[in-house]
């Protein structure tokens, strides 16, 4: 199988290596200009994964597309509309496409999905990929269970036959906005504990990881997602794994923040806070906790957001 990763940070080195880990030919496609992609060219390496000499690297994105069974999708999320109108210039019709990334775009409010259906791509030839893991684990060989999930479950049955090996357990998704929005807002989940370390209260975790999905749980269901679906693989198995991982770019930034200090590397969960708490707004959804990531954003204390947490009225868990 022909597979092409377009991306080549830190999760797209990883789905570039597994892919030839798993026996696939692969291209990894990053921008001539881009620190990523030179130090990749230059080196071979970055400074989570040696690069096989197997995997080909490209700046060439009609080559990366064209040649391509599979098309393997990591950047960042708020740049995919203006990335699909690159890719549609070229053969993409007959090609299927995974979204490895996880966010909500902040403008429109879409799941990444939805945004690659407007840009043109056939709705049946869309999946995501989700779930808990770090390159850092994966490629010293220590094994996690992810989630495939797209409109066609034989698209899925697919995907999952093509990707399955003993270091990744994969599991059948069956309901698309659950399984993005749980995943997307992960990474908001992530600065909150961060928050919680950087305030010295790492206890908090056992409560956030309970009310933060039932937050999330709330939001799909108006969505008119399946809830059980914040408390899988997509959300909490793969938030479990952020709130407590010195690996996690959003819980860093949360910790670093709190602390005054500031995270240079791309922390997702900042512009899907935004995009959820102005999308729970328009559909009368509560999301407290996110709605406090904002603020805190915006320079609040968050010391006294967490008080304001703590006072509001009391109600029942469930």
């Amino acid at each position: 199988m022909k597979i092409s990763v377009l991306g080549c940070g830190r999760w797209g080195s990883f789905q570039a290596w597994y892919s030839n880990y798993i026996g696939h030919e692969v291209v990894s496609f990053g921008r001539e200009d881009s620190p990523s992609y030179k130090v990749l060219k230059e080196t071979g390496k970055n400074e989570w994964v040696n690069m096989p000499k197997e995997v080909e690297l490209s700046s060439d994105l009609k080559y990366s597309v064209e040649r391509a069974d599979i098309v393997i999708i990591s950047i960042s999320s708020q740049g995919l509309r203006d990335f699909f109108k690159q890719i549609t210039r070229y053969d993409y019709k007959n090609k299927i496409f995974v979204l490895c990334m996880k966010g909500i775009e902040n403008v429109t409010g879409k799941r990444l999905t939805e945004v690659a259906i407007e840009s043109g791509i056939d709705k049946d030839k869309i999946a995501v990929w989700v779930g808990p893991g770090h390159i850092q684990e994966f490629t010293k060989g220590r094994p996690s269970c992810m989630v495939i999930d797209s409109y066609s479950p034989e698209l899925t049955d697919r995907l999952i036959n093509i990707f399955k090996s003993t270091l990744i357990r994969f599991y059948h998704g069956n309901d698309i906005i659950g399984t993005e929005i749980g995943a997307a807002t992960k990474n908001i989940m992530g600065i909150v504990a961060g928050v919680a370390d950087g305030l010295n209260m790492p206890a908090l975790k056992g409560a956030l990881m309970a009310r933060g999905s039932r937050e999330i749980a709330r939001l799909i269901a108006a969505l008119g997602g399946n809830e059980l679906s914040a408390y899988g693989l997509c959300h909490l198995g793969d938030y479990e794994a952020t709130l407590f991982s010195q690996h996690s770019h959003n819980r860093k930034w949360g910790e670093l923040f709190v602390k005054g200090e500031k995270f240079t590397k791309l922390a997702e969960g900042v512009m899907t806070a935004r995009a959820v708490s102005s999308l729970a707004k328009q559909i009368g959804v509560s999301v407290p906790l996110t709605d406090a990531v904002n603020k805190m954003i915006d320079g609040a204390s968050a010391d006294q957001l967490l008080t304001e947490l703590f006072e509001r009225p009391l109600k029942s868990e469930f």
